[in-house]
C-alpha cells in the first residue's frame, strides 16, 4: 500500500463487550479489518493510538470503536473520535452513530438509519432500533461528530448486538452488517 494513501476507516460509536463481539462478526461478514483493541467501555485507547493500529491493519476498510460509557460530557470516546476523524492520514468513510437513552445531549443529524428490521430509513432511530420522528439521533458519543473537518456520512443505528435480539452476533449480526455495507456502498471506495 502506498504510504501516501489515506487509510479508509469506519467509526462505530459503541464498544461494550456485547457490541464489540457483534461488530467483530459484522466486520468479518464484510471482509474488513477490526481494531479490537479500540473496544471497551469506555474506549481504552487515545485517538492517536487507534490511528497507529489502523496503519498496521492488513487492508481496508478498517472498523474502529469509540465509546463514552454514557458520559454526557466530552468523554474519552468522543476525544478519540475527534482525533480519528480529523487525522490527516485517515479517510472516514462513515460514522455509525449508536442511539442510547442518554439525556441532555445535542444529538447528531443522520443521513439515514438502519432500523431493527434492517430497513433503511430517512430518519433517526432509538436505542431499540425503532424509527424516530426526525433526523436527530441521541447518543452518548455522537455530539462531537459535528466537529469533523469534513462532514462524514452519518448512519444511525440502535444498540449494537441487542435491539431485542435482532442484531445478536449468533444471528450473524445482521443490522450492524447492513449498516457497514451501506457505508461502503455509498462511499464509492474501492478496496484492494
Amino acid at each position: 500500500m502506498n504510504p501516501q494513501e489515506k487509510r479508509k476507516v469506519i467509526i462505530v460509536t459503541d464498544g461494550d463487550a456485547c457490541a464489540q463481539r457483534t461488530i467483530e462478526k459484522a466486520v468479518t461478514n464484510i471482509g474488513g479489518r477490526c481494531i479490537s483493541q479500540s473496544g471497551g467501555n469506555p474506549t481504552p485507547l487515545t485517538g492517536g493510538e487507534i490511528v497507529d493500529l489502523v496503519k498496521t491493519a492488513k487492508h481496508d476498510p478498517v472498523v474502529v470503536m469509540t465509546d463514552d460509557e454514557g458520559n454526557v460530557n466530552t468523554g474519552i470516546g468522543e476525544k478519540a473520535l475527534r482525533q480519528i476523524m480529523n487525522h490527516p492520514d485517515i479517510e472516514v468513510l462513515g460514522i455509525i452513530a449508536v442511539a442510547s437513552n442518554t439525556k441532555e445531549v445535542e444529538g447528531v443529524h443522520v443521513d439515514f438509519s438502519v432500523d431493527a428490521q434492517g430497513h433503511i430509513l430517512d430518519k433517526a432511530v432509538d436505542k431499540d432500533g425503532n424509527p424516530g420522528f426526525n433526523k436527530v439521533l441521541y447518543g452518548d458519543t455522537v455530539d462531537v461528530i459535528q466537529q469533523a473537518d469534513q462532514k462524514p456520512l452519518i448512519v444511525g443505528i440502535g444498540d449494537i448486538g441487542k435491539m431485542k435480539g435482532h442484531d445478536d452476533f449468533r444471528r450473524g449480526a445482521p443490522i450492524i452488517t447492513r449498516a457497514l455495507q451501506e457505508v461502503i456502498a455509498r462511499s464509492g471506495a474501492e478496496f484492494h
